[in-house]
């Protein structure tokens, strides 16, 4: 007695049910992972080249770093003489001007004083004098810090 393929389910043969054509339910997360990543790369390695325009060589202190949750207004002085407000040179009568225009909170704003340290110390010196005569009180200098 032999049985036939499907005897055992009452003669009824099963069929397989696939998905042949039928549409898939699953979202594919590959793609948007590797896109983040590439953008987070990006963003890592473009960060630090953002933060002041003017390119300096600062000088080395041990001195800690200064916690503020406020950006501040930063000045740049090029070992030249030169003053910068972001990228734009400024001359000694438009230094208070511009300062004023740009603080949030009028004079009671931070600003930081970023000089080469090939600059002449008095051209430093003359800088902060026009800062802190044009009412400015909180007045800092921007040094990397030493390893």
């Amino acid at each position: 007695m032999s049985m036939a393929p499907g005897a055992a389910h009452g003669g009824k043969r099963r069929r397989r049910r696939g998905r042949r054509g039928g549409a898939i339910n699953e979202i594919n997360m590959t793609p948007f992972i590797d896109v983040v990543l590439v953008l987070l790369i990006i963003f890592m390695v473009a960060a630090p080249m953002m933060t002041v325009g003017v390119p300096l060589d600062l000088p080395q202190s041990k001195a800690s770093p200064l916690n503020s949750d406020v950006k501040p207004i930063t000045l740049s002085i090029r070992q030249t003489g030169q003053i910068f407000l972001g990228e734009d040179e400024l001359n000694d009568d438009s230094i208070v001007p511009k300062l004023l225009a740009q603080a949030k909170n009028g004079t009671e704003d931070r600003v930081f004083v970023r000089g080469d340290k090939r600059v002449d110390y008095g051209r430093v010196a003359q800088v902060m004098a026009i800062v802190t005569g044009g009412g400015f009180r909180h007045v800092a200098l921007v040094t990397e810090p030493d390893h």
